[in-house]
């Protein structure tokens, strides 16, 4: 913990004054009480979009399942918003939805899936008990069944036309709309603790620095010596 906050403040020294406030500033809007999961996400513009929006909505953590489908991006519409986003893969395991599942009930998510079936409003969830990952499905084939078979609720987005589903994307952001509106409003411990803080200010300041790699080597090399 102590070496991390030395390599923040010795990185901090090769950026300008006002890009440090900035990341202060932002850092203090992320939150984790929200994930968002990502289940076979195939076309990258809808993926961007996604990573674009969460960025916007201050939702710092990604969970990317990659079962039968690469998840790609698109740099025109993500507009580098990926480099500010805690993105973990599960791409390594024959069914990395369960391993990914598994892993945030164990973290103290409770995993929310949205599907326009048998499902309750998203505005009727409740925020304050537990942290939510919200999982989203493929474009064409929504949610895996396993995928719905381990959530712990049902999620859907009001619909008022004759369209059976939104955009992956739009669905994304009109629930992350609503859940982080929700999770501003009641008084709840939705900011980043402190150790998470550091994790992420620390990959910023390494996404913002060229050569950060050589700079940070170069800095643990004269901890160790001195």
């Amino acid at each position: 913990m102590r070496k991390r906050k030395q390599l923040i403040k010795h990185l901090s020294g090769f950026i300008t004054k006002e890009r440090i406030e900035l990341l202060n500033h932002n850092l203090k809007q992320r939150t984790n009480h929200l994930a968002i999961v990502l289940e076979d996400i195939f076309h990258s513009q809808n993926a961007s979009a996604v990573l674009r929006t969460a960025d916007c909505f201050g939702v710092q953590t990604i969970h990317i399942i990659e079962n039968r489908n690469n998840y790609n991006t698109h740099p025109n519409i993500s507009l580098g918003s990926r480099k500010w986003l805690t993105e973990t893969f599960y791409n390594k395991k024959k069914n990395n939805t369960e391993d990914c599942l598994k892993n945030l009930k164990k973290d103290g998510y409770k995993i929310i899936a949205t599907s326009p079936h048998k499902a309750k409003s998203i505005h009727d969830i409740d925020i304050k008990k537990e942290k939510i990952a919200l999982l989203f499905g493929s474009e064409q084939e929504g949610l895996s069944q396993l995928a719905l078979e381990m959530a712990d609720e049902k999620v859907k987005i009001p619909m008022y036309g004759f369209t059976e589903s939104y955009n992956i994307s739009v669905a994304a952001a009109l629930c992350m709309q609503v859940v982080i509106s929700k999770i501003r409003e009641y008084n709840i411990a939705w900011q980043l603790s402190e150790k998470e803080k550091d994790e992420v200010m620390l990959n910023w300041l390494r996404n913002s620095i060229k050569e950060s790699e050589l700079i940070e080597k170069r800095f643990i090399k004269d901890i160790i010596i001195s």
